[in-house]
């Protein structure tokens, strides 16, 4: 395998590429370019976040197969497999990387951010690890879905800018068609990069690389009186809210291995990832998590084990005494519960229309989850008709009707209704507040796999389409989506998702 990068061609104006990580030492990386396809074919062009990004919108749809299946290489691109390490479900490896994906290059978007551009399943890479580097369709599909439903929903997250086919089959455990997806972020820094360079003992690197996201993702904290600290501060306080926000939605990431956590505090690889149906705290869907260990609510607790692998590469920069080092991590580490607690807490308030907080808010969301689960009520159909509820006791029926006793929830909404009342919102306001924070929509997790299969088994994209246009406006009623409203009937319901790799 020839790892050389291809010569730049292309259209010079469609990418306006300055590649900061590229000119970090070659230990952070491998150039590698992609492998060419036989027939690609442009899916789906994220128009509007290619305008976000500053693209040239009218070479991308016209040249997107090309450029988007790595056969085409636009003019300024560097690229190259980011090197990292990982615990995956608690054991590390001390080798992983871009096994599958290449980052192009980065832009400045139209905000003045800048963004990393990367193509996942172009090829295989010195990280590919016997690999062929490829993605098959129906995961491309689903991180496009899920990636953009996220943003939709306000939640930090990676983002597609394109799908393509590429006419080619991928082998795993049947023949499927391959496929590539763009992905953007605010970068690909993982836990697992930090973890490469300090299991080698290479604390050069890692306080290169801890410079280097400061730089890019924390500036603020540079010229504090312990910058190291203040960055693991700062990074652990964005993955306690990200986290928070992911269990408001219901939100099961699927994989949390130290690899698939950013430094920059976006969602990122969404592999096995699903949304709850019914709620229960411990539902998992990844089919290669046999013993829980990322279920929805063991979230929270798997975050602060990862920010703790992330302060031991650290530790060495926080403090020349190494016992002070230590102390100081474990008070940085001790703050996440916290931090976590009150944007959960907060995030919960709102959903239920509670603008102020009281002491006994936290037993009555309790009690709510505890009776959502007994009922075996859906997550979000139950927050999205509480704020009918919220508006008009009339709308109880329906809520009950979520349940699969429909005098579980009475009690609750009698205590509910009695909190409410020392709030100062109307009705209709709090009604409003709480439908701008329930969605109606998410991306289901059989609607996802129907779309998966039309467009695997068929060449269908309709479907596909569809669950993108839908969950591009999650808080708003459409009537004619109303199918993607409902949750699965018998028969219907995914037990298992898969990683695609």
């Amino acid at each position: 395998m020839n790892y050389a990068p291809a010569s730049p061609t292309g259209n010079a104006e469609a990418f306006a590429f300055d590649n900061s990580y590229a000119r970090l030492p070659q230990q952070f990386f491998a150039r590698v370019a992609p492998t060419p396809v036989a027939e690609p074919w442009l899916i789906k062009l994220n128009k509007p976040l290619a305008e976000e990004l500053g693209l040239d919108v009218a070479t991308l749809e016209r040249e997107g197969a090309e450029i988007f299946s790595g056969n085409r290489l636009p003019a300024g691109a560097d690229p190259l497999a980011m090197a990292y390490a990982g615990h995956q479900f608690g054991t590390f490896v001390p080798q992983l990387g871009d096994g599958r994906a290449i980052l192009l290059g980065e832009v400045i978007d139209r905000n003045g951010k800048r963004r990393d551009i990367q193509l996942k399943g172009p090829g295989q890479t010195p990280f590919s690890r016997r690999g062929d580097g490829r993605a098959a369709l129906g995961p491309v599909l689903r991180e496009y879905i899920v990636s953009e439903a996220m943003y939709a929903l306000g939640i930090p997250t990676t983002r597609a800018l394109a799908a393509v086919v590429t006419g080619q089959p991928v082998y795993r455990e049947q023949i499927l068609p391959g496929a590539i997806v763009t992905r953007v972020a605010a970068s690909h820094m993982r836990v697992g990069t930090f973890q490469f360079f300090a299991a080698r003992g290479d604390m050069e690197s890692v306080k290169v690389l801890a410079d280097y996201a400061i730089d890019r993702h924390y500036p603020e904290v540079r010229d504090a009186e312990r910058p190291y600290l203040a960055f693991y501060k700062a990074v652990t306080a964005r993955q306690a809210e990200l986290i928070a926000r992911w269990l408001h939605v219901g939100f099961i990431h699927g994989v949390m291995n130290t690899d698939n956590m950013t430094i920059s505090g976006e969602t990122i690889d969404f592999g096995p990832c699903a949304f709850l149906d019914a709620y229960d705290p411990k539902k998992v869907f990844s089919s290669i998590d046999q013993i829980g260990r990322y279920a929805y609510a063991s979230q929270p607790a798997i975050g602060q084990w990862n920010l703790a692998r992330l302060a031991e590469t650290l530790v060495p920069l926080f403090d020349d005494n190494q016992d002070t080092a230590v102390e100081l991590a474990n008070d940085a580490l001790g703050e996440y519960g916290a931090i976590f607690q009150r944007h959960w807490l907060d995030g919960m308030r709102r959903k239920i229309g509670l603008a102020m907080s009281e002491k006994g808010d936290l037993d009555l969301l309790q009690a709510l989850l505890t009776a959502m689960h007994q009922g075996e009520a859906d997550f979000t159909l139950t927050f999205r008709r509480l704020c009918d509820s919220a508006r008009d006791p009339a709308a109880d029926a329906a809520l009950a009707s979520t349940f699969a006793s429909t005098g579980a929830i009475g009690p609750w909404l009698q205590e509910w209704r009695q909190r409410l009342s020392r709030e100062k919102a109307t009705p209709d306001e709090r009604a409003t507040a709480m439908m701008a924070v329930n969605p109606a929509f998410i991306p289901r997790n059989h609607r996802i796999e129907e779309a998966i299969a039309a467009a695997t088994e068929d060449a269908d994209f309709s479907l596909f389409e569809a669950l993108v246009e839908v969950t591009a406006n999650p808080y708003t009623d459409q009537p004619q989506f109303a199918r993607y409203q409902a949750p699965p009937s018998p028969g219907e319901e995914v037990q298992r998702t898969f990683c695609g790799t």
